[in-house]
């Protein structure tokens, strides 16, 4: 597990991005694979969730994610839901207590955000789309509406897949540069009719944006380092059939 320095010292707050390492699932999603929507066994899945929840300090069942759909969609989080009534959405927020609150990633870029005084936390999935759409200005606007105050708010950013392994199609650099101009600074050329996408700067940006003055990014590649980290793009390179996924979480100690 990784921790962000930033988080770690803030008061009555425990969170966690975790690495492919420290569980029982074997082969493509050996060892810590946390994806229920994975086709690795669902029972080796469970436990690699529990130890999850374990380090965090709270049980199984209050170690929650949602069904992620590439949105900018938020939930609030008041209580624990089972794995058929996850909430379809891509970042989760709550200020309830011993409630770990994580999100699902496997190159996307996780974001984890609290705020201390008002003892209100969040958890947000950005890939391009939820990053374009703003997922991280809608999970900060709902922290809001739990008492939170942008002003006071730290968000860390945990691995992803990092610019120089990220290709896309000169068609998303378009979208990019036709929802803001200025947003050319985050793509660079690559081969004939790609670029190579900055993730964790573009999420970076919309952030301080947002009136976030408190950004860490652990600046870890998922995609550089398979040993360490689960990679949908790398496993698709490899014409592998599944990949692992990750959780990283964030929980308000009671």
């Amino acid at each position: 597990m990784l921790q962000a320095k930033s988080l770690s010292a803030l008061p009555g707050i425990r969170h966690g991005f975790f690495t492919r390492a420290g569980g029982v699932s074997q082969g493509l999603y050996a060892t810590l694979n946390a994806g229920v929507g994975s086709n690795d066994e669902p029972a080796k899945v469970a436990e690699n969730r529990a130890r999850m929840a374990a380090i965090l300090g709270v049980k199984p069942d209050r170690f929650l994610t949602a069904y992620q759909i590439h949105s900018p969609d938020v939930v609030e989080a008041v209580q624990p839901w089972t794995a058929d009534q996850r909430p379809r959405a891509d970042a989760i927020v709550t200020r309830a207590p011993d409630l770990a609150i994580g999100i699902s990633t496997a190159d996307c870029g996780p974001v984890l955000l609290a705020d201390p005084q008002a003892r209100v936390i969040g958890a947000a999935h950005a890939g391009w789309r939820g990053a374009l759409s703003g997922v991280t200005d809608a999970a900060i606007t709902a922290m809001e509406r739990l008492g939170a105050d942008r002003s006071r708010i730290v968000a860390a950013l945990g691995p992803m897949i990092r610019q120089r392994n990220y290709e896309v199609g000169n068609d998303l650099l378009e979208r990019f540069v036709a929802a803001e101009l200025g947003n050319a600074r985050f793509f660079t050329a690559g081969r004939d009719g790609h670029a190579l996408f900055d993730l964790a700067g573009y999420v970076t940006d919309r952030l301080a944006r947002a009136g976030i003055t408190k950004v860490e990014d652990l600046g870890l590649c998922t995609y550089a380092e398979p040993d360490r980290f689960f990679s949908y793009r790398r496993s698709t390179h490899r014409a592998e059939p599944d990949y692992g996924r990750h959780v990283n979480a964030i929980v308000l100690a009671d």
